[in-house]
C-alpha cells in the first residue's frame, strides 16, 4: 500500500469519527525517543523513518514537521507522498499548531492518541486550538483501525544488572525514591519512562533496538511497588525475587484501569513532560496531583562513583574497538572496496569482540563527503557511497556495555584534503576544546556555556543547527536528560556527576560534514570566596585525526590540550592492542 493509499484510508476513518485533522507524533505511550516497531505509526503512514517528526493530516492537506537533522532525508522520503515538508526552525515556517489554526475552521475537531503526547504538550495544543474555537480530542487511536500488518509487541525477556555495575541495589533505589516522595508529600509516584523504570529496578531488556529497555509501567507508593509488565518477560528467578521484595507484578494492559481505581485521596507525583496525557485523564479527578520533574530523572543523571568507574572501563573497551576500526580503515582504504554501510558493520564487529557488549547504542551514522553533511544520515546498504582515498568521512557511533553507554564521533581524512576542509575541521576542534576546558560556577546551565563550542566558528560566519551536548545513560539511552548544552535554555543546571556529550560540527551540503564528539564528566574544580566551581573531564579515548588540522589556526593552549589528550589515549589503550595497532596508534597520537 502506497503512502497516498494509506492517507486515503486514514481520511476515510477520520470522516466516520467526525475528525477534521489528525496528529501523529513519533512517540509511543512511554514517550520513547526510539520506539519499538509496534509503535511506529508515523513512519508507516508517511514513509519518513527519521527518529523525530510529527505528521498532521487534514481532509485536504498533510504535512511533516521535523528539524534540521532530517531535512535532506525527509525531502527524499516524502517525494510523491502527498505530504509536505515543514522545516522546523526556519524563517516563516509555522509550527503545526499555527498551521492547524489557519487551515481549519471554527468548530472543527482535531484528533490525537493521548498516549503519544505529554501532559504539557497536550495542554498547550488544546489551549492554542481553543483560541480559534477548535476542539482537541485525545481519545482517537486510528493506528488500531487502519494499520495493516502491524508488528506485534516485543516479547523478549528481561535480565538483571548487578549492583556491582550500578552501585545501588533495587531496595536501595526504592528507598531513595521514597525519601524524595516523602519530601514532596506524595503517596503515589507514577513512572512511564522506560529508562527510568529500568534504572529504578536494575533490569534491562531487549524490546527496543539500541536501547536496553522493556515495556512496562511502575507505580511506587509509600508501602508498595506495582510493576505492570508482560509476565512472560520474567524468568522464574526474577519473579521469585520480586515476590520476596514485595514488588507486585500486574499485567501491562491493566495499567490504565488500575489508575482509574486508585483511591481518591491519593497524592500523585507525576512528571507532565515524561508522562502521556491519557495517564492524567485516567486518574481520579479528586486525587491531588504534584506535577514536577521526575525524581528518577534527576537521580540517574548524576552518576555515582561505581557508575563512573564502570563508565571509564566502557570507554577503554570502546576506545580499543575504535582504534582497531580506524587502523583497519587506514590500512585498507584504496586497496579494497569499502562502503559507508560496510564500514559501519565493520566497526560493530570490533565492538562485539569486547566483553559485556550488548549491541550498538544507536544506528551508526556513516557519511562520506557530502553525505556527512546530513546530520542524522541513515545509510542503507543498497544506496551506500563507496569510500575513496580522498576527502572526509564522518562516523558517529556508540556501544552498549554492562559498564556503560558510549557515543563517539570521529571525522577522518581518507586522503588529501582541501584548505576549506582543513579549516572547517580545525574550527570544529577549536570549539570542542573550548567547551572541554570550561570552568564554571555551580548553578551554570548548558545555555551559558554553549557559546564556547561555537565562538571560533561564529568568527568565520559558520554555525550548526543541533545542540552541542546531551546527557547519556548508564547502560541505558544514548540520549538522556535532563541536562543539555544548546542555545535554548531548559532551566537545568550542569551538576557534578553528570556525563554529557561534547559534539560541535560544521555541515556544508554536497561537500562535507565534520563533527568531533567525546563524552565529558562534570567534576568539582575548586572552592573560592566566590563559591564552588566545576569543570569537565574527557572520558572518551580515541585519537583525533591530526592530518585534518590546520595548525596555524590553533593557539598554544589548544595544541597542548590535543597533545595531552593523545598521550592519555596512547597510555590507556596501547597495552590492549597488537604490536601493529600499537605502532599505528603511536604515530596517530604523536605531538604536533
Amino acid at each position: 500500500m502506497s503512502t497516498p493509499d494509506r492517507l486515503f484510508k486514514l481520511r476515510s476513518h477520520m470522516a466516520t469519527l467526525g475528525v477534521d485533522a489528525y496528529i501523529i507524533p513519533s512517540s509511543d505511550p512511554h514517550l520513547s525517543e526510539y520506539p519499538a516497531e509496534h509503535w511506529k505509526f508515523r513512519e508507516w503512514i508517511s514513509g519518513f523513518s527519521g527518529s523525530a517528526g510529527t505528521v498532521v493530516i487534514t481532509n485536504e492537506s498533510a504535512g511533516l514537521w521535523t528539524d534540521s537533522r532530517y531535512f535532506l532525508q525527509a525531502e527524499h522520503q516524502l517525494e510523491d507522498s502527498g505530504i509536505d515538508l515543514f522545516k522546523m526552525g526556519e524563517q516563516d515556517v509555522p509550527d503545526y499548531k499555527e498551521w492547524l489554526s489557519v487551515h481549519l475552521n471554527a468548530g472543527c475537531v482535531v484528533g490525537i492518541n493521548g498516549k503519544t503526547i505529554t501532559i504539557n504538550e497536550y495542554r498547550q495544543l488544546a489551549k492554542q486550538l481553543k483560541k480559534v474555537d477548535i476542539r482537541l480530542d485525545g481519545k482517537v487511536s486510528l493506528d488500531e483501525d487502519i494499520w495493516e500488518g502491524r508488528p506485534p509487541m516485543p516479547e523478549d525477556g528481561i535480565f538483571e544488572l548487578d549492583s556491582s555495575y550500578c552501585g545501588l541495589n533495587r531496595t536501595d533505589k526504592i528507598k531513595l525514591i521514597r525519601d524524595k516522595m516523602k519530601e514532596k508529600g506524595a503517596t503515589h509516584y507514577i513512572i512511564a519512562s522506560l529508562d527510568e523504570i529500568a534504572w529504578a529496578l536494575n533490569f534491562r531488556g531487549k524490546d527496543i533496538p539500541y536501547n536496553p529497555l522493556f515495556h512496562s509501567y511502575l507505580i511506587i507508593t509509600e508501602n508498595q511497588v506495582y510493576l505492570f509488565i508482560d509476565p512472560h518477560k520474567l524468568t522464574s528467578a526474577i519473579g521469585k525475587q520480586l515476590a520476596i521484595e514485595d514488588i507486585k507484578v500486574n499485567l501491562y494492559d491493566d495499567f490504565y484501569e488500575f489508575l482509574k481505581d486508585m483511591l481518591p485521596d491519593s497524592i500523585v507525583l507525576i512528571d507532565p513532560d515524561r508522562a502521556n496525557s491519557t495517564i492524567l485523564s485516567n486518574l481520579p479527578s479528586q486525587s491531588a496531583k504534584i506535577e514536577q520533574s521526575s525524581i528518577i530523572t534527576n537521580l540517574k543523571a548524576q552518576k555515582n562513583e561505581v557508575e563512573i568507574k564502570n563508565f571509564r572501563q566502557a570507554m577503554v573497551k570502546d576506545g580499543v574497538a575504535m582504534v582497531k576500526f580506524l587502523h583497519w580503515l587506514d590500512t585498507t582504504i584504496g586497496k579494497e572496496a569499502i562502503t559507508e554501510f560496510s564500514a559501519a558493520k565493520k566497526l560493530s564487529t570490533f565492538r562485539a569482540e569486547q566483553d559485556n557488549y550488548h549491541g550498538d547504542s544507536f544506528n551508526t551514522i556513516s557519511g562520506y563527503a557530502g553525505n556527512g553533511a546530513i546530520v542524522h544520515y541513515a545509510v542503507q546498504e543498497e544506496t551506500a557511497a563507496t569510500l575513496k582515498p580522498k576527502g572526509l568521512y564522518l562516523i558517529d557511533s556508540g556501544g552498549q556495555y554492562s559498564e556503560g553507554t558510549t557515543d563517539i564521533t570521529r571525522t577522518i581524512a581518507l586522503g588529501a584534503l582541501s584548505d576549506e576542509e582543513k579549516k572547517d575541521f580545525t574550527l570544529v576542534l577549536k570549539g570542542h576544546i573550548g567547551l572541554d576546558g570550561a570552568v564554571f560556577p555551580e548553578g551554570t546551565r548548558g545555555v551559558h556555556i554553549d557559546i564556547l563550542a561555537r565562538q571560533a566558528m561564529w568568527q568565520h560566519g559558520i554555525n550548526y543547527g543541533h545542540g552541542t551536548g546531551h546527557g547519556i545513560g548508564h547502560f541505558l539511552c544514548v540520549h538522556e536528560g535532563p541536562q543539555s548544552i544548546r542555545p535554548q535554555d531548559n532551566g537545568v543546571e550542569i551538576k557534578e556527576g553528570m556525563i554529557s556529550s561534547n559534539e560541535p560540527g560544521i555541515y556544508k551540503a554536497g561537500k562535507h560534514g565534520i563533527r568531533i564528539e567525546n563524552l565529558i564528566l562534570t567534576k568539582k574544580d575548586k572552592e573560592t570566596e566566590f563559591g564552588s566551581f566545576l569543570k569537565f573531564e574527557t572520558l572518551t579515548l580515541c585519537p583525533i585525526d591530526s592530518r585534518a588540522i590546520d595548525v596555524s589556526l590553533m593557539n598554544q593552549t589548544e595544541i597542548d590540550w590535543l597533545n595531552n589528550y593523545h598521550q592519555q589515549v596512547f597510555d590507556k589503550l596501547s597495552p590492549l592492542l597488537s604490536d601493529e595497532e600499537k605502532k599505528w596508534l603511536e604515530n596517530c597520537t604523536k605531538a604536533i
